[in-house]
């Protein structure tokens, strides 16, 4: 019988062959697609208790937030998580907790959705941005090089379910005396050479979102080992003080109303015990699918924990951006769900470049005169970081994948890779 290589490659679905894959790939909800009746008998049950408020309201006892908090705490592994009402208000939360104001830098990767950013900035500080490597998260060497006597802190994202490398950062961090922020919103469950994401850092920032694998529609967590960063995180999340704070050592100061409300902790809390069981499905079917294109000669995303990968989706870099809108119409063609990264001139924002209003320096106020280097926030100001990913495409791994979706994905790619790439 003839090898693959010797029958050479097969026609394309783009030219008219029979797709790889059997049917397309659902939209990425991840968190959604496995939303049922669990969900909806959590919000009906607060819904009828009338108590739509954490902290007061009909009855007595602790409600769905508090026991969401406390959940979310022992899943992670750490004493304290503290529920807000998105992931952006989590990272603002975890800046004030750790002090950073005007005049502060933040270390942020290039590649990341613009909140990771915005949320320094908002807070009055200055994001710095830095290049990420090959597993397109933050590069631990390039940080050290973005560092300045302003640091006071570096914030990598563990970007699409895949955890940065947290050894080196942590490392740097406590020589340096700077706090390590993880935003975790693209990887809730993801782990660290079998530590939690959200553990690894001073404070840990979760999101909700409608498109995270855990999801309430909206909604964040953010997670401390710290008692007096969980103080400064009450504090700032509910500046009204309609919390208890009894034995708090920290005194009170200025903040937001970032409170979750009980019909989302509902939601959330019924995620939760679903979490394990839907990256179970996410992992092992991006597992297959790299090992099934791993002879291809493809560059993959490097992971720098392969078994705290989330699974939601495997990236491989072509040798020449050239040929990317061409293999992922081919791709796209055989049913597959992919993507491109970044393209040139592309206003996206998970890419610095696209950050708008941080690059033409429009805050609320009128402009915004940050205090950092000229070329901190500028479009040029991570060129490695814009060629990996004008390189990178990007596969979906969806939770609701049949065997025979995973082994169509690998068919699809094989295909196309072997003709074009």
């Amino acid at each position: 019988m003839q090898s693959e290589e010797e029958r050479g490659p097969e026609r394309l679905a783009i030219d008219g062959a029979t797709p790889a894959k059997q049917r397309p790939t659902p939209a990425m909800y991840p968190g959604a697609a496995v939303m049922n009746a669990e969900e909806e008998q959590a919000a009906l049950a607060v819904a009828r208790s009338h108590r739509l408020f954490r902290y007061y309201g009909p009855g007595t006892g602790p409600g769905q937030v508090a026991a969401l908090e406390e959940a979310f705490a022992a899943a992670v592994g750490v004493p304290h998580a503290l529920a807000v009402n998105s992931g952006t208000s989590a990272l603002c939360t975890a800046l004030a907790a750790a002090g950073i104001g005007p005049g502060d830098e933040v270390v942020v990767p290039a590649y990341t959705w613009v909140a990771s950013a915005m949320a320094v900035a908002v807070m009055g500080a200055t994001p710095v941005v830095a290049e990420v490597d090959d597993s397109l998260t933050l590069d631990p060497a390039d940080v050290a090089r973005r560092t300045t006597s302003r640091t006071r802190a570096v914030l990598p994202v563990h970007m699409r379910g895949t955890p940065a490398d947290l050894e080196p950062l942590a490392a740097f961090c406590r020589e340096r005396g700077v706090a390590l922020i993880e935003d975790v919103a693209q990887a809730d469950g993801g782990s660290y050479r079998g530590r939690r994401l959200g553990a690894w850092g001073d404070i840990g920032c979760f999101s909700l979102q409608f498109t995270k694998l855990l999801t309430s529609g909206e909604g964040g967590l953010v997670t401390t080992g710290d008692r007096r960063l969980y103080e400064r995180a009450v504090i700032f999340h509910d500046g009204a003080g309609a919390g208890a704070r009894e034995g708090f050592a920290e005194p009170p100061f200025l903040g937001m109303n970032f409170r979750m409300p009980e019909l989302c902790g509902a939601v959330a809390l019924a995620q939760l015990r679903k979490l394990p069981e839907l990256l179970g499905r996410l992992r092992g079917a991006a597992a297959a699918i790299r090992d099934g294109i791993a002879d291809l000669g493809l560059r993959l995303r490097r992971l720098p924990d392969p078994a705290g990968d989330c699974g939601v989706c495997v990236v491989f870099f072509l040798p020449d951006a050239r040929r990317k809108p061409q293999v992922l119409a081919a791709l796209r063609a055989e049913r597959i769900g992919c993507g491109s990264l970044w393209d040139p001139g592309s206003r996206d924002a998970h890419v610095y470049t696209g950050w708008e209003a941080l690059m033409q320096r429009r805050a609320h106020y009128g402009p915004w005169r940050p205090a950092a280097p000229a070329d901190a926030l500028v479009p040029d100001a991570c060129p490695r970081s814009l060629e990996l990913l004008g390189r990178a495409v990007h596969v979906d791994v969806h939770p609701l994948f049949s065997d025979e979706d995973v082994e169509g994905t690998i068919r699809g790619i094989r295909r196309v890779v072997r003709a074009l790439a």
